[in-house]
């Protein structure tokens, strides 16, 4: 399932006007008649044929960026309370409320840009739950050999709904109903509500849960884990003499948990690729229009090609870890490091290039930023999924925890890219890219040097044994 980030962002191509228009078409005039994508006129038609509004782009930036305030608050309160009591109604009923706030959009960014800004920031909070709630769900489901494959399976969704939206928004956006971009919130909308049915009819939160699987994989998943998840965050209470008994505890090592070098290793990882990902997701529409001159119908489509390559990336990176792993040709430890400096490296270079790629050679641009996304998917068999490896049992929190600290790209990369792009030029653009390099050489560093594969101390499941102590009979005689 796609993040409604990325349907909104691609929207504002369309159904904001552009402004100061006049001073615009003499700069397009000026390039026209330079050499740079000289013959391309013909494919530079009015991009907003259905706009409606008039919004600045510092307000256009400060809408997008506005997800985001919501979207860090649920991501703490999100993975607890899904370790706590299960992923399926969090997430469930979260996307509920996302359903709706989708679906009316429209009217209420046609009342006011107020209404706009909240709507966007409930999107936020219902959204935000639903990484760590699914980082939850697999801390309980996925066993530890086969947690690379399975985690980028699910993350297929967030790649196929970026494939989706873009593909089909700019098709829309020309052809759709309710004046084209309207039709982009209803559609999506109204699919989402039938997946919310679909959740809570097929999904469970626990092996122990599920009516339709046999009860020898119910046996082999529940016996793989590291800890007792029939019973959520379970201690062991061993007495001496009594037996055993088994408690819930919903005490998380938030000191353990705040010291922990995997821990800032996952969180510099996170912010780092979530830089590179929210500066593509909320201006690569953008780039596509002003830099490399593609018409809105094509910009929807291109803007999708990268994440097709994400996509197959992430799918196939993930099946290889698991192999690595269980052929023991790299430990956990070193197949997260691997894979995740792969992705940085990739990454960074290829951006690098796209920055220095003409819109004359636009083929090449795309081809270098499907690239660079493309390496970006191999993060799922990196930190994505390392919650997983060294936390099972509060792989919803600490998802949270890092996703918590990574959604502040979300916030400033779209402002910075604005800022930096006040005119739209390919060396402003060039610098954009420049900053998403930096963010790869130092998630790269820490992630190489601190992370981890294997199950930390504080996450394991202690026993807890009580011997009773023989009470002597003062009255026994010797």
């Amino acid at each position: 399932m796609g993040k409604q980030v990325e349907k909104e962002d691609n929207e504002t191509v369309c159904m904001v006007k552009s402004l100061n228009s006049s001073s615009s078409n003499n700069i397009s005039d000026i390039n026209d008649t330079s050499s740079t994508c000289s013959g391309k006129a013909a494919e530079r038609e009015i991009f907003n044929q259905h706009a409606e509004f008039e919004w600045e782009k510092q307000i256009q930036s400060t809408l997008l960026a506005s997800f985001f305030y919501g979207y860090i608050v649920t991501q703490i309160p999100g993975g607890y309370l899904s370790d706590r009591f299960g992923g399926r109604r969090v997430f469930g009923t979260a996307m509920a409320v996302a359903c709706v706030c989708t679906l009316v959009m429209p009217v209420c960014a046609r009342v006011s840009v107020i209404l706009v800004y909240v709507l966007r920031v409930l999107l936020g909070l219902a959204t935000g739950v639903s990484f760590p709630a699914m980082q939850s769900m697999w801390g309980r489901w996925a066993p530890p050999l086969e947690r690379s494959k399975l985690v980028t399976v699910s993350y297929l969704g967030t790649m196929f709904g970026n494939v989706g939206t873009f593909a089909s928004s700019g098709y829309l956006c020309e052809y759709g109903f309710d004046n084209g971009w309207g039709s982009i919130f209803y559609i999506t909308g109204g699919l989402a509500c039938i997946w919310v049915v679909a959740w809570f009819i097929l999904v469970r939160d626990t092996p122990s849960e599920h009516p339709w699987i046999s009860q020898a994989e119910r046996d082999y998943i529940n016996n793989s884990i590291e800890y007792d998840n029939t019973k959520g965050c379970g201690t062991i209470d061993i007495a001496y003499g009594v037996g055993v008994s088994f408690g819930n505890s919903s005490t998380v090592p938030w000191v353990a948990i705040a010291k922990s070098p995997a821990v800032i290793a996952c969180i510099t990882a996170h912010v780092c690729n979530n830089w590179i990902n929210y500066t593509l997701l909320t201006s690569l529409p953008a780039f596509m229009k002003a830099v490399l001159k593609f018409n809105i119908k094509s910009n929807g489509v291109l803007s999708a090609l990268p994440y097709v390559c994400q996509a197959v990336s992430g799918l196939g990176v993930g099946l290889i870890a698991d192999l690595m792993r269980s052929k023991q040709l790299l430990s956990t430890t070193g197949t997260r490091r691997l894979w995740c400096s792969i992705a940085f490296t990739g990454a960074g270079a290829f951006l690098i290039g796209t920055g220095f790629v003409s819109c004359d050679q636009r083929n090449i641009a795309v081809a270098f930023l499907s690239i660079a996304v493309m390496f970006t998917g191999f993060h799922r068999a990196g930190y994505v999924v390392n919650h997983v490896d060294f936390g099972p049992k509060y792989a919803g929190v600490l998802f949270g925890i890092t996703n918590t600290f990574a959604t502040v790209p979300g916030m400033v990369a779209p402002i910075v890219a604005g800022a930096l792009t006040p005119n739209d030029s390919p060396e402003e653009w060039r610098n954009v890219f420049y900053v998403c390099a930096a963010f790869c050489v130092v998630g790269m560093v820490v992630f190489g040097f601190f992370s981890s594969g294997e199950i930390q101390e504080w996450a394991k499941d202690h026993k807890e044994i009580l011997i009773e102590k023989p009470v002597l009979d003062t009255d026994t005689k010797l």
